[in-house]
């Protein structure tokens, strides 16, 4: 408990952003406007050619671009993404927080997408491990969904990476969503699902992983949940694994 407010403190007091009730804020950090492609490649991220570029160049622009705030030297490192259920349980919730502190202590970097629930217990978890840890976020930089999360979304800017594929301009749709998850695919080494139902939007990072020849990893409590389907669709991929424990993640890094 005594960790916990020590952290809640700590995000406190490291943001200097100010946010309405319609999650819009000020951006401490400056950002930088930057080709998607650039910032893969960079990262080392681009396996055989650059197919894996094609699902995110739309109304027949070669080029796409993305935003970010923070250190992008983090994504030369180790990258998984732990994602799932914005309604998730408890237990899930915990799922969550450990499973982002062991990566963060073994040097990898946390990447999430700043939702609430499974997404803002990873970044929590890799932020209290004292590591590293990326958002990747369906809105502008300039915007914090859930307005909730715009102390530790300024946090995420200040002292990790935030990144956006929409500009300042641009509206927010809940169709921005699955190309949020689209970019976490494509710059993370592997992602891990933690908790989803059959209509979660996370099964869209599920299947850009595969696409885009990525890790993924399915908590075993979620396949051996009776109330779910999904998991059947991926099981039998060569790159899908059941997670049992963290190192079946860093061996495969």
């Amino acid at each position: 408990m005594l960790a916990d407010r020590t952290q809640a403190e700590a995000l406190k007091r490291n943001t200097t952003a100010t946010s309405t009730s319609s999650g819009r804020y000020r951006l401490a950090a400056p950002a930088v406007r930057i080709e998607l492609q650039t910032l893969v490649r960079n990262a080392g991220r681009i396996i055989g050619d650059d197919r894996q570029l094609d699902m995110l160049r739309s109304h027949g622009t070669r080029d796409t671009f993305v935003f970010c705030a923070g250190d992008q030297s983090f994504l030369k490192r180790p990258v998984v993404s732990v994602v799932g259920a914005r309604d998730v349980s408890e237990e899930g919730q915990r799922r969550a927080k450990r499973l982002a502190r062991e990566l963060a202590a073994a040097g990898v970097v946390v990447m999430s997408g700043l939702a609430r629930g499974t997404d803002t217990a990873a970044h929590q978890g890799a932020i209290e491990a004292g590591g590293r840890t990326v958002a990747v976020i369906g809105t502008p930089l300039q915007k914090a969904s859930p307005a909730e999360n715009a102390e530790l979304q300024t946090t995420i800017a200040n002292h990790h990476l935030l990144i956006s594929p929409f500009s300042e301009s641009d509206p927010v749709f809940k169709g921005n969503f699955p190309k949020r998850n689209r970019v976490m695919a494509l710059l993370s080494d592997a992602t891990v699902i933690v908790e989803a139902s059959d209509t979660s939007g996370t099964l869209h990072q599920a299947a850009e992983c595969l696409r885009q020849n990525r890790w993924l990893f399915i908590l075993k409590s979620v396949v051996d949940d009776p109330s779910v389907s999904w998991p059947s669709r991926f099981i039998n991929e060569p790159r899908t694994v059941v997670l049992v424990q963290t190192d079946d993640i860093l061996s495969r890094l």
